[in-house]
């Protein structure tokens, strides 16, 4: 029985939200609807009544203003729903072999249902993990990650390791079956081979092939260089 003072459960589209959100608040400090309206593939006047809805109920803060924010108990259960999240994806790659391809689009489909009881249960059985399957950082251990750089910040001739591919790249299907079939993916090691500014490409090395990245790709992988 919910008591009378415990803050109401956000709904699913408000959950898928906070998740996006709280990406944003962290590499960008700020949250920028026009930009959540492209992420969430709706438009913008949807995302200004969900907006609207959000604040009223206490998830975010400064709609009127410059800046949006999430509040704390916005980060609270944007937190939540993006640990399930990411619990899902290992349950799915762990115990039922499925591709990662498919892990991100599966979670979606069931994050929203996952009781605090097999939460638990989930860690307990996968070991805690302190990232996702696509190297991205569980709530609260953003530090864990922070010493990997994204690609762009290599110079040339510099190799690494992959480590990460940034979550926005992981809800562009094109963008991640391309890297999935290149071996762009984590564990795999990568050099810099050429920074091309002025046609807005890089070429690397991994696995003994060259690949030509447009900038914006190669800014959704990272890397812990050697």
């Amino acid at each position: 029985m919910k008591e009378e003072n415990q803050p109401q459960k956000p709904t699913h589209t408000v959950e898928d939200y906070l998740m996006r959100m709280l990406v944003m608040e962290r590499d960008h400090g700020a949250i920028v609807s026009a930009r959540l309206a492209e992420l969430l593939e709706v438009a913008p006047p949807t995302v200004a009544m969900t907006l609207r809805r959000m604040e009223r109920d206490g998830y975010v803060v400064g709609r009127g203003g410059k800046t949006l924010h999430l509040t704390p108990l916005g980060r609270e259960f944007g937190y939540s729903v993006t640990r399930r999240h990411m619990l899902i994806e290992w349950l799915l790659i762990k115990i039922f072999k499925v591709p990662l391809r498919q892990v991100h689009d599966e979670a979606h489909g069931l994050e929203h249902a996952i009781s605090e009881t097999l939460e638990e249960r989930m860690v307990e059985i996968l070991g805690d993990p302190k990232v996702c399957p696509h190297g991205n950082p569980m709530p609260g251990f953003e530090e864990f990650v922070a010493n990997w750089k994204p690609v762009l910040s290599m110079k040339t001739g510099q190799s690494g390791i992959i480590r990460r591919i940034h979550e926005n790249a992981e809800d562009d299907h094109d963008l991640l079956e391309y890297l999935i079939e290149n071996e762009l993916l984590p564990g795999q090691q990568l050099s810099l081979a050429n920074f091309l500014p002025f046609n807005q490409t890089c070429t690397v090395v991994a696995n003994g092939k060259e690949h030509t990245l447009g900038l914006r790709t190669a800014s959704q992988i990272f890397v812990e260089l050697e």
